[in-house]
Formats: structure tokens, sequence, C-alpha cells
């Protein structure tokens, strides 16, 4: 029996502008053929930046801009922004072990907003510094957030 030496074939994707909205669809598309044990986070490289290998095939081509994306609560951003994809797994982290070791959200009291209160999570050692903007924890799941709620 004969057997053909299989070629691995990496097909070549050409660059070119692709919005945020265009990479979020296709993070959307890719996200639906991913086994339910497979998590999201293969997407993202260490520095936060996609791995465009994943997505080339669904967008045809390679973004010229890089694109970044919190590991822990998947928001995107553009190159300019990246600083808050980090803020929010610092501080996503820091409120998980917080809820973990305390069973309650560290928020401002009484706060309808449940804006993120880093004076506990500092209390805790579970930031070194604060960032330098608010963050605000949502209903769903408990995942932060930079917008206020409405």
């Amino acid at each position: 029996m004969w057997f053909k030496k299989r070629k691995d074939k990496k097909e070549k994707f050409p660059t070119k502008a692709i919005s945020l909205e265009e990479v979020r669809s296709a993070i959307h598309t890719y996200s639906k053929d991913l086994p339910p044990n497979i998590p999201l986070k293969i997407l993202i490289q260490d520095d936060l930046s996609l791995d465009y290998t994943l997505l080339a095939p669904i967008l045809k081509a390679i973004p010229e801009k890089n694109y970044y994306m919190s590991k822990e609560t998947y928001d995107l951003f553009e190159e300019e922004d990246k600083h808050i994809a980090h803020a929010l797994d610092q501080v996503q982290q820091a409120v998980d072990q917080y809820i973990a070791q305390t069973k309650e959200l560290p928020v401002i009291d009484h706060d309808p907003y449940r804006k993120v209160n880093f004076f506990k999570l500092e209390q805790l050692n579970l930031i070194n510094e604060r960032p330098e903007m608010d963050f605000y924890i949502t209903d769903q799941e408990q995942l932060v957030t930079t917008e206020k709620p409405k």
C-alpha cells in the first residue's frame, strides 16, 4: 500500500483593514463552532491580542490593526484601548477572589450602580494599584464592566 505524504497547506490570507465589528462578528461565528469544553480564551494570546490564524479563515484576511480581548470578560478593544482589557482582567480576578473570600460583592455600600470599591480589594491585597477608571459589577454572572449601568 502506498501512502501519499500529506502536505500541510496553510492558506495565505491578505492583510487588510477590518473593523472592530467585523472582528467581533468573526469571533461570534468562530465561537458557535467551538466544542463546549473549549473556552473562547484559545483565541487570546498572552499579550491579550487575538490569534488571527484562527479567525483569518472566517475574515478571509488578517486585520491590519491589532485587536485585544479580555480573557475574563471577552470584551474586545482596539490597540489604543488595550490597557482597558488588561485592567478588566486584573479587576475581574480580584472581584472573583473577593467574592470567594467574603461571600459578598466588593461594592460601595448601598450603591445602586454596583461600583467596584477598590479600597475593599486593597484591604485583602487583591490589587496592587488602582486602575484609572471606574468599574461596575453587572447582574449577569457578576462580570466587571467599565460601562455605568443606566
